[in-house]
């Protein structure tokens, strides 16, 4: 079922409080602050999909703030990742001591675990995709760097990106369940696509590091070799024509090494997969297979380890915790 929210039958004096109250339920708890002296317009469109909210916003210029007091209130809430599409007016988001200039046609990707900012100078319409952040499978460290990077509609990922946020964002409110699960599947594969992108432009733009752009490369070869169980250290090292020691020495300044991220990665790409809610498809043991993990027992020890509960318990909260 949809939301649909505006502040026509709204008092003038009301409008803004309304509107900021109508965005802090459907999404997560924002303060509005209109920006022009005129009575506040706004409106706030939402539906599920699968595990994706997706909401659109049209309102007057205004500046929306998720503040650190905002994020201490609920401090239980699950993290959330963002993505703002920018259908028109211009939006510039701040968030970790960035600050990125969107314009129509363009994205940006926040964390609403952290404190951001958005300034709409003028009259806006956007979509906002949030899910949860558990499902992309990226590690803090890349979400951090990926995170207030504005990408156009001819960057990177925008021209995959864009038009199918467009029509998913237009359509969100005719797919049946079934569908709309599959397609949230899909959106949480891009975004994790997204930030890999963004996490590699931003390695290879940052002065005084001149190692990052061989460990993006290496990065790049553990997400395309993440299912082959003989992935190792040493096939890494051999692949990119180092030794297994200069290897381990790119990573000191990371905050995994290298066997640790294999595994994390692995872990994180079975535990969105299992998470996905209404797939009647592989079993546990197909899903570890597929990422890497031969060893049913080992797996199961290692992913109870790493999020609380055994693979098929998380499975079954998952769709619990989505119906």
């Amino acid at each position: 079922m949809g939301v649909r929210v505006t502040t026509g039958s709204v008092a003038d004096e009301e409008k803004a409080g309304f509107w900021s109250g109508a965005v802090s339920r459907t999404l997560v708890p924002i303060e509005v602050r209109p920006l022009t002296g005129l009575p506040f317009d706004g409106l706030v469109e939402s539906h599920r999909l699968g595990y994706v909210r997706i909401s659109t916003l049209e309102a007057d210029a205004a500046r929306l703030s998720r503040t650190a007091a905002l994020i201490a209130r609920a401090p239980l809430s699950e993290p959330q990742v963002g993505v703002g599409v920018q259908v028109s007016g211009r939006a510039v988001l701040e968030q970790d001591g960035r600050r990125a200039e969107v314009p129509p046609g363009g994205l940006v990707l926040y964390d609403t675990a952290r404190p951001y900012a958005v300034d709409y100078p003028e009259r806006f319409r956007t979509h906002l995709f949030h899910l949860p952040r558990r499902l992309l499978g990226v590690p803090e460290r890349d979400l951090r760097h990926a995170s207030a990077t504005a990408v156009g509609p001819a960057e990177g990922c925008g021209p995959v990106l864009l038009p199918f946020l467009g029509v998913l964002a237009a359509s969100a409110h005719s797919y049946p369940a079934r569908v709309g699960d599959r397609l949230a599947g899909s959106v949480a594969d891009l975004f994790s696509a997204l930030i890999a992108q963004l996490v590699l432009a931003r390695a290879a733009d940052e002065p005084g590091t001149p190692n990052a752009h061989l460990v993006g490369r290496v990065r790049e070869y553990i997400d395309r070799h993440l299912g082959d169980p003989e992935l190792s250290p040493e096939r890494i090292a051999r692949a990119h024509h180092i030794s297994v020691r200069y290897l381990h020495r790119l990573f000191e300044g990371e905050e995994v090494t290298v066997s640790r991220l294999i595994q994390q990665l692995r872990l994180d790409a079975c535990a969105r997969e299992l998470g996905r809610r209404g797939r009647t498809g592989p079993t546990v043991s197909a899903v570890a297979q597929r990422w890497g993990f031969v060893n049913p027992a080992h797996f199961s020890r290692t992913f109870r380890a790493a999020y609380g509960v055994p693979p098929r318990e998380w499975r079954s909260l998952r769709n619990d915790d989505a119906d």
